[in-house]
């Protein structure tokens, strides 16, 4: 199985891409795709069936899937970093490359 740094819930900016310098919070990983969604970017529209939750059917915007190549994380202070690892006593703790404060 493959890993990625990012977890779901992160604050993250776009750095590539048409939606460069949006910002929104992952709310779900693909680990074997390399890709991530983030709330509100990359909105896309689908074409719906009537169905049980939606019998009108129509037109519906969804958010697509961003390869995690183009996110980065964003500090509390707004600044986009990279994240490494630090060990504390037994546990291992994400950092800030930049400010080197615990995510």
């Amino acid at each position: 199985m493959k890993k990625s740094k990012l977890k779901t819930g992160d604050t993250v900016r776009i750095i590539a891409g048409d939606h460069k310098g949006s910002e929104g919070k992952i709310m779900k990983l693909f680990f074997e795709k390399d890709k991530a969604i983030v709330e509100g970017v990359n909105l896309v529209k689908r074409h719906t069936k009537p169905n049980a939750q939606n019998p009108q059917g129509g037109i519906v915007e969804k958010e697509a899937a961003i390869h995690i190549s183009n996110l980065s994380l964003i500090t509390a202070d707004g600044d986009t970093t990279r994240i490494g690892y630090q060990m504390n006593g037994d546990n291992k703790e994400r950092i800030s490359r930049k400010t080197k404060e615990v995510i």
